[in-house]
């Protein structure tokens, strides 16, 4: 082996360990302040694009899942007035009872058909004064909920319909007259839109579980996927914690290799003397 001053080659080796020791070393230390294997995509790039398809189907299927809850809101807003619909109704078929009796008087009858028409005016209020997000709520359109996971899409479908005395049909009913027969007549459309509430509230209640059981099935894909992120993002902090150790121990023996390279060329000026 030649002993000269053109090149210090010893000094060149250490220097390009002691360079990817130090890169190795910035690596290392970067996943232990992030917490994520990949902080770029040279750490891992087929890694950091799964990741990045994994993360896109995540942030899809929660905000699918703020859908479906939305539309739960909208239907339990329609479910809460019908209830009190049903309320009213109930308060009508006493009404048209004590009506449809032949102890009642004429006048009497005029003021239970007075209450009896003010129930009627406040089912039509509550059909067009409900919304939701300022949307009515009781519409013939159906109400299309959107869930996706970025790579498929579906939605569920709900109509809750109109809601009016007229589509009730309570329109033309009344308890007054001389006699009892317009009331009977009355109590049994009121029976009948009892019924008829009942259903819908029916309809809207598995309409609800179903919007509720894909909520849920999206949680669980949500959960899934999370999980699987992290097993390609997150840094085994043990495993950089040992490297790191290591690292640092390279990083200082390459320190003083490079120093004693650096050190033989002044040997050659012993030659000298």
């Amino acid at each position: 082996m030649s002993f000269g001053i053109l090149n210090n080659v010893s000094a060149l080796n250490a220097e390009q360990a002691l360079n990817g020791t130090q890169m190795s070393l910035t690596s290392v230390l970067q996943q232990l302040s992030t917490g994520q294997r990949i902080n770029a995509g040279a750490d891992d790039p087929a890694g950091l694009a799964i990741a990045n398809g994994l993360s896109a189907n995540i942030a899809a299927l929660n905000q699918s899942i703020a859908n479906a809850n939305d539309g739960v809101g909208n239907l339990q807003v329609a479910d809460g007035a019908l209830s009190q619909v049903t309320s009213l109704l109930n308060t009508a078929v006493s009404i048209a009872t004590e009506a449809a009796t032949g102890t009642v008087s004429s006048a009497q009858r005029d003021s239970l058909n007075a209450e009896y028409t003010q129930i009627m005016a406040e089912i039509d209020r509550i059909g067009s004064t409900t919304t939701y997000n300022g949307t009515s709520v009781f519409t013939a359109t159906t109400t299309s909920i959107y869930l996706t996971d970025a790579v498929s899409n579906s939605t569920i479908g709900s109509t809750v319909g109109v809601l009016s005395s007229t589509g009730l049909a309570l329109n033309g009913t009344t308890l007054a007259g001389t006699d009892g027969t317009g009331a009977q007549a009355a109590l049994t459309k009121i029976d009948a839109a009892i019924q008829t509430v009942a259903n819908d509230r029916g309809t809207i209640g598995a309409a609800v579980n179903r919007l509720q059981d894909a909520a849920s099935v999206m949680g669980t894909q949500v959960q899934n996927l999370t999980a699987a992120e992290n097993n390609i993002m997150a840094a085994d902090i043990p495993s950089a914690i040992s490297r790191l150790s290591n690292l640092s121990v390279l990083s200082q023996t390459g320190m003083a290799a490079l120093a004693q390279a650096n050190s033989q060329q002044q040997a050659i000026l012993k030659l000298l003397g």
